[in-house]
């Protein structure tokens, strides 16, 4: 069919009758004749013309034609994964990619709140068993407990993505194994290696990169952390250590150290699927552990494969290639352009869930219910470091999904008595709204080792400082922070733990009554007076000291770039000048500023925490004395060097309880304590709010797990109807542009006429003279 349509054209038939017109009225040669005078412009205008519209696709579609039709969603990043290892990696911008890769023994299920572990390559949850210092089995509420030893079934069958690592000659061997650099030179990327080949998922993976985590050459995020609990883990860490050390004097640095000939006491495969881990005590909180990528088995033969040598020189790593069980396989990985996750072929028998709320079943989260997983055939992540690019290809359709950056959000948001809520523009476009209470907090908080602000000396300077704190706290408008730097995209924390969290008090019960008071059932800022009357008390009346009249002159360490820019910067000064108080912002590069928080000679700074799993001691363990970044020798994650004895002690209480009323109870004394202490002088929950096009279904935001991408799905169909609505061509300016190009070619066209007339004349007048003669 010969068509020419708006937005989407087709060439054939219709472009060469025109092109034939033109050459048989002679338009085209004076169009040439006249291209000096024009710079071609005429030639231009008419290539653009007729070849404009050669393609099924809008214009200015990013993607490739013949992605058209296929089941692809769409996303974007801004800066490359660094670490691609499920060992090394302790990141959100990398949990998107290896997460929807990597399978460890449990999983989040993706609809019910409050969260819900699941078995994930498991036949069930872990068995759990209780044993005394002399290996006698106790009951779960023992007070004899010594070990936890946790059992694991696997399911048989689970098979890898295809992967060289895999690939078997004629004679079972691996296909790829390279005695030196030399021999590995013709494989410049994952690419080369042709053959590929997969084998089952066995419990021995799962020990392997348990052991893994405790090999000090991985600098494992969370080595220290498990240290504490997984039997003979410290003890392994230094046996593959000094056996490193033997074999890098022998071998070199790349040398592949097989972790299946080191043992580890507590971690051990007693059958083809069958595998234990042990823990010192009782650890409730492991079980969340478990859902993390840090436990997804990497088998023997992947790490043999990347520590080939030369591999490591042409980024054929881990790090850069990830090999896993999971729903998803990473098939292109340039940072400079696109990353692309495509469905893995040997994935497992995957459903997806048939339960969920009332809520659920009425936003259509039910609708694929049974459906085999994942519903997505591939993923691809463009980069865009700009949020306006980002943001105007989401509005003509080409990303399915777009958070929601400062300069757009009035153009998405409307904000209203009613609440927060899509603009007309996106309710009119079917755009849908993914809003949800980040599990995190992000806060302003003092040194308590500071002898002005801090915790130190007599109990009077104690009680003058606490003061000071706590007049600084009500000064502070978190609430105001929030409306104008973060477009009212948060809430004011009234104590470390967020919304969601068990041990999360709302309503009158969940304020802070050192900041707030309680009136018309919602929570107001203490007075300035109040404030005021506070900062006279710690013996700083007007912001002077009360005996020498010097200026009372705080300190904010931030590292540069840090604290939301000047405009922020100006802001906070305006907060403590609410009290006279002198506020002196030192910005300095990070590794000077993670220097002065180890050793404790920062004042006052801003720092945040997100929920490693869905429980209060991840949250409260951020007050805990032993925790303090200057008494751990800067591993600690109690940044303010809080120690508080009778906080102590509640949390050695409470932070191996099972949640229960009475393990509630104790969480809110320990937040009073917090409170009235005045360890943050202010703090706020982010909210995360992401757009989707009306083709996306089955997004519901988790909070923790990033394992989500399985679940998504498009509606192909309509994308492309919406696609080729919203970016219909404009050619109005194209034929005006070209009626007057045409207008100034009109007189040279003329004077060829003329020229070709005069032409034929002259040779009619010869012709016939020579006839005479």
């Amino acid at each position: 069919m010969n068509t020419v349509v708006l937005g989407k054209m087709r060439c054939g038939g219709f472009t060469g009758r025109l092109q034939a017109g033109l050459q048989k009225s002679g338009w085209l040669k004076a169009v040439s004749a006249v291209t000096g005078r024009f710079g071609g412009a005429g030639l231009w205008l008419a290539g653009a013309l007729l070849l404009a519209g050669c393609s099924d696709q809008a214009w200015n579609n990013p993607h490739p034609e013949s992605e058209a039709s296929a089941n692809i969603l769409y996303s974007s990043f801004s800066e490359r994964p660094k670490f691609l290892d499920p060992a090394r990696s302790y990141s959100s911008d990398e949990s998107r990619f290896i997460d929807q890769i990597y399978e460890p023994p449990l999983a989040y299920d993706y609809l019910k709140r409050p969260y819900e572990l699941i078995p994930n390559t498991l036949t069930a949850m872990p068995d759990i068993r209780y044993s005394d210092a002399d290996g006698n089995e106790v009951d779960a509420d023992s007070e004899n407990i010594a070990f936890s030893t946790y059992h694991f079934q696997l399911q048989p069958g689970i098979r890898y993505q295809p992967h060289p690592a895999f690939a078997l000659n004629e004679n079972g061997e691996s296909r790829y194994l390279f005695a030196s650099a030399a021999e590995s030179e013709q494989y410049r990327s994952l690419d080369d290696f042709t053959e590929q080949g997969s084998r089952e998922l066995v419990a021995e993976d799962y020990v392997y990169q348990v052991k893994r985590l405790a090999d000090p050459k991985l600098l494992s995020p969370v080595r220290a952390l498990l240290s504490d609990y997984i039997v003979g883990m410290t003890e392994f860490s230094k046996i593959a250590s000094d056996t490193r050390k033997a074999l890098e004097e022998k071998a070199g640095k790349q040398a592949w150290l097989d972790l299946r000939e080191l043992s580890m006491a507590g971690v051990e495969a007693q059958s083809r699927y069958d595998f234990t881990i042990r823990l010192k005590g009782k650890y409730p909180q492991f079980k969340y552990w478990l859902a993390f990528h840090f436990f997804a088995p990497i088998p023997w033969e992947v790490d043999r494969f990347y520590h080939q040598p030369g591999l490591a020189d042409r980024n054929i790593v881990l790090n850069w290639h990830p090999v896993g069980t999971g729903p998803f396989m990473m098939t292109r990985n340039n940072p400079n352009e696109v990353i692309i996750l495509e469905k893995n072929p040997n994935y497992r028998a995957d459903y997806y869930p048939a339960e969920g709320s009332p809520e659920d079943v009425a936003a259509g989260l039910l609708d694929d219910a049974g459906k085999q997983l994942p519903l997505l055939d591939k993923v691809v992540y463009r980069l865009e470091k700009e949020a306006i690019p980002l943001w105007t290809k989401f509005m003509q359709g080409y990303y399915d999904r777009s958070g929601i950056a400062s300069d757009s959000f009035d153009q998405a948001i409307r904000v209203s008595s009613d609440g927060i809520g899509l603009s007309p523009e996106m309710t009119a476009k079917g755009v849908t709204l993914e809003k949800e209470v980040v599990l995190g907090s992000y806060y302003l908080a003092f040194n308590m080792l500071d002898p002005v602000v801090g915790d130190k000396g007599d109990a009077k300077s104690r009680e003058r400082a606490r003061k000071l704190r706590q007049a600084i706290a009500i000064a502070y408008d978190q609430q105001e922070m929030i409306s104008i730097f973060a477009n009212g995209r948060g809430e004011v924390a009234m104590s470390p733990i967020p919304p969601g969290i068990f041990g999360y008090q709302s309503g009158e019960e969940g304020i802070n009554p050192y900041v707030f008071d309680w009136v018309d059932g919602k929570p107001q800022r203490k007075s300035l007076e109040e404030a005021k009357r506070l900062l006279a008390e710690a013996g700083y009346p007007g912001g002077r000291h009360a005996k020498t009249g010097e200026p009372l002159v705080l300190n904010l360490d931030t590292p540069t770039g840090g604290s939301g820019g000047s405009a922020m910067q100006n802001w906070m000064i305006k907060q403590f000048k609410k009290l006279n108080i002198q506020l002196n912002i030192r910005g300095t590069d990070y590794n000077r500023f993670k220097e002065k928080m180890q050793t404790g000679n920062a004042q006052l700074f801003q720092w945040g925490w997100l929920a490693d799993y869905p429980d209060a001691e991840n949250f409260l363990f951020l007050q805990y004395g032993n925790n303090g970044q200057v008494i751990s020798g800067g591993s600690g994650v109690n940044s303010t060097n809080y120690n508080n004895a009778e906080y102590n002690r509640l949390f050695d209480q409470m932070q191996l309880m099972e949640d229960s009323p009475q393990r509630m109870e104790i969480i809110r004394r320990m937040i009073a304590i917090l409170q009235r202490d005045a360890v943050w002088a202010s703090g706020w929950h982010p909210h995360s709010y992401v757009l989707n096009n009306h083709w996306v279904r089955n997004v519901k935001a988790h909070g923790i797990s990033k394992s989500v991408l399985k679940y998504f799905a498009v509606d192909v169909e309509q994308r492309s109807q919406a696609q080729a609505a919203w970016n219909a061509p404009v050619l109005w300016p194209i034929f005006v542009v070209a009626g007057i190009l045409l207008i100034a070619l009109l007189p040279g066209y003329r004077a060829f006429r003329r020229r070709q007339q005069r032409r034929i004349g002259n040779g009619q007048t010869i012709h016939s003279a020579e006839q005479e003669g």
